[in-house]
């Protein structure tokens, strides 16, 4: 952590490559840095100037006399390589390079980034950049602003990281805006050594720091961030991460031979990760700030210790000076993932002792328009108080009686008596200014409009069920790793890439599936033969390399019940398989017995660089890219991670006994699922597989392999 520390906390910097004209970079972070009030030693490094604003420059980093804890590098990539070497044998212990023209052009840029970084690493020096913006510290203490932002933010207890430089000015200039507070603000470019992972492990263990932005382009580590940051938003001292992502597109599906793989697109992988890790997605930057002000929101527990407010539950109490606004928020509400809560007898009989006969004495409570402080903070204080509220929302909007600063100060007192969550929504500029700004300054979330107050709501929420989350036992396994190893090298072995049932089934008995009696045929005859061994009824499959989709080739046959239909529908799917594909080799017909009626729901895998196999559960069958009903997650999975997926997707009603229907066997899914996750972990040739459909029976009695396939690829 001590490089880190250097570039937030030095004692001295030298800003290398310093300019005496306005305007260019070298010279406003230089006068940033000195204007910001930095309480450390400032050097300017310039070989043709004398002074930099008044301050004496030096030719070389090498010449200043005392020692320099961060470097700040302003120069073209060769003349940066040669700074930077110059600054390890001063003994820096970090260095900025906010200049570009290195791996984002390519070429000798990447060459001399690759250089830079591999000599840093060996002097044990950090790096932040190329390309970024800088760093700030606002903290009276530090007071370092060293960006090419001219706007020092307002110190706070929330650090942000940010890989776009860019996105960090319109951000200072929006937090300026809503008065917003940093604790640490970085931008890191292209994350040629020091990466968000890194920043989150400093700022986790940072006292000043209680939330954790980010602003993400693209990842460069998987499997080790989301491990790194499941600790750091929830363990034993949880830090919220609150991101947004460029981007958000279906874009990056790719073109694959699997239904995973079509819809597996990247924001899939990235969706997972922030899930997987307990970050709180956004969309946008003015919800970032939203729900930032509200995961920063604490007060003072019974020890004396600052505790974050979150709702144990979704039960929320809307109290309102407006019909309107009461039914948007309890729209967004309801949107947002929370429910309306139900008040007690006793809190019934509260609000009617001190509101007007024509309010509302149920959610949510209307304290009508000429409704002044006391009776906002008489119905806030009985409804908070309720067992069965979670938290409270507080509109107001300017109407002649309202007094903004007094019901401010009303919902502070409560507030700091009650560990619940109390957000308000304070609608209008001019008249709730003062209210709006007493809030603020007392740590309570403040917003104009009762949408932003609901879906921040729901945020708090949703991590709230992060925070407290089962922590299930692992599932006891038994998989036959060494056959299921066999089988894959024999198929490469033998030049195939694709497996379908016949060596799949097999495959997916080694890690516990229940697979059906399965058998090739080459003629109408050993058709009937199969299907009179193995009982009816049965399914027939076209069996053909050039053929994947099946149905779409009218090459699948279900039910067929007697020896006769048997052998009569050999020959027709051959002759459908020839007709869609002329040129496809016809390797046979499958026969295998056709399985207990089931929900029909997919498994699958597609696997991507850097991130492994993302696993897919969804509704299956032939409508699953109709619905994509699906949801997504990185192995390794755990079986808390299967049951969270379980439940995520739309169609878990169906498969939990929806409208009289039997319950179907969801932990066996569960099961299955992790049995997947171990499957792909333990096998890297495996590049794409589905599962479609698995059918799952009433609870208790397992789920059943339907149709599998499997895409191969000898890992590099």
């Amino acid at each position: 952590m001590e490089g880190l520390d250097a570039l937030f906390n030095p004692s001295s910097v030298a800003v290398v490559g310093a300019s005496s004209t306005p305007g260019k970079v070298g010279h406003d972070i230089f006068v940033n840095i000195l204007k910001g009030g930095f309480t450390g030693t400032l050097y300017p490094v310039n070989p043709k100037a004398k002074s930099i604003s008044s301050v004496r420059a030096y030719a070389d980093i090498q010449d200043i006399p005392d020692p320099i804890e961060l470097a700040i590098i302003i120069l073209p990539p060769q003349q940066a390589e040669t700074a930077i070497q110059h600054a390890i044998d001063k003994g820096v212990k970090a260095v900025v390079i906010v200049s570009a023209g290195f791996k984002e052009v390519g070429g000798e840029g990447l060459e001399i980034e690759r250089r830079i970084v591999s000599m840093c690493r060996e002097a044990g020096v950090r790096v932040v950049g190329p390309n970024c913006l800088g760093v700030i510290n606002p903290k009276a203490d530090v007071q370092l602003n060293a960006s090419f932002s001219a706007r020092m933010p307002k110190a706070g207890n929330i650090s942000f990281i940010s890989q776009s430089g860019a996105l960090c000015t319109a951000v200072l200039d929006f937090a300026a805006d809503k008065e917003f507070g940093f604790s640490k603000f970085v931008s890191i470019g292209n994350k040629a050594d020091v990466d968000e992972l890194d920043l989150l492990r400093y700022f986790h263990a940072d006292p000043e720091t209680e939330v954790i932005m980010l602003y993400i382009e693209e990842l460069q580590r998987g499997p080790e961030f989301i491990k790194t940051v499941k600790e750091i938003t929830g363990g034993d001292r949880p830090t919220p991460v609150l991101a947004i992502k460029s981007g958000r597109t279906s874009a990056g599906a790719q073109a694959a031979a699997s239904h995973t793989g079509s819809l597996a697109g990247s924001e899939s992988v990235y969706d997972a990760i922030f899930i997987q890790s307990g970050i709180i997605r956004v969309e946008s930057i003015n919800e970032l700030f939203d729900f930032g002000t509200a995961f920063a929101y604490k007060n003072e527990s019974a020890l004396g210790k600052m505790r974050r407010k979150v709702p144990m539950g979704n039960r929320v109490a809307i109290v309102t000076n407006a019909g309107g606004p009461g039914i948007v928020a309890t729209d967004m509400t309801i949107h947002s993932g929370l429910e309306l809560a139900k008040f007690s007898e006793e809190t019934v009989e509260a609000l009617k002792s001190h509101l007007p006969q024509t309010a509302n004495f149920n959610n949510p409570v209307d304290v009508i328009g000429d409704a002044a402080q006391d009776r906002y903070e008489n119905a806030l204080a009985a409804v908070i108080k309720d067992e069965g509220v979670d938290g409270a929302l507080v509109i107001l909007t300017p109407q002649s009686m309202t007094n903004a600063i007094g019901t401010a100060e009303a919902i502070v007192r409560i507030a700091g008596r009650s560990h619940k969550p109390i957000l308000c929504c304070f609608m209008g500029i001019i008249d709730v200014s003062a209210g709006v700004k007493y809030l603020q300054e007392h740590g309570v979330p403040v917003y104009r409009f009762p949408e932003s107050a609901a879906k921040t709501f729901g945020a708090l929420y949703r991590y709230s069920r992060w925070l407290n989350r089962q922590q299930l036992a692992p599932f006891p396994v038994k998989h036959d790793k060494k056959r299921a190893s066999e089988i894959i090298a024999n198929a490469l072995d033998s030049g195939q890439t694709y497996i379908g049932e016949i060596g799949g089934t097999e495959l997916l008995k080694c890690y516990g599936f229940n697979v059906l009696p399965t058998e090739l045929t080459t003629s109408a005859e050993a058709a009937g033969e199969a299907a009179e061994k193995m009982g009816y009824p049965v399914v027939m499959k076209i069996v053909s390399p050039q053929i994947i989709h099946k149905s779409d080739a009218g090459g699948v046959l279900v039910g067929p019940d007697n020896k006769d239909a048997v052998m009569a529908g050999y020959n027709t799917i051959v002759q459908n398989a020839k007709t869609f594909n002329p040129d496809a080799e016809i390797t046979g017909v499958l026969i295998q017995r056709l399985a207990p009626k089931g929900h029909e729901v997919i498994l699958g895998m597609s696997r991507y660089p850097i991130f492994g196999p993302l696993i897919m559960f969804g509704i299956g069958g032939v409508f699953v890219e109709v619905f994509q009903d699906v949801a997504f997650r990185l192995a390794p999975l755990t079986r808390n991670g299967a049951r969270n997926m379980v439940r995520s997707i739309k169609g878990h009603k169906l498969l939990s006994g929806f409208r009289g229907e039997p319950k179907t066997d969801i932990a066996t899914i569960e099961r299955m699922l992790v049995g997947l996750s171990d499957m792909v972990m333990d096998h890297p040739e495996i590049k794409e597989l589905d599962i479609n459909p698995l059918l799952v029976h009433p609870e208790g009695e397992g789920v059943t392999v339907a149709d599998c396939r499997f895409i191969l690829e000898k890992p590099e």
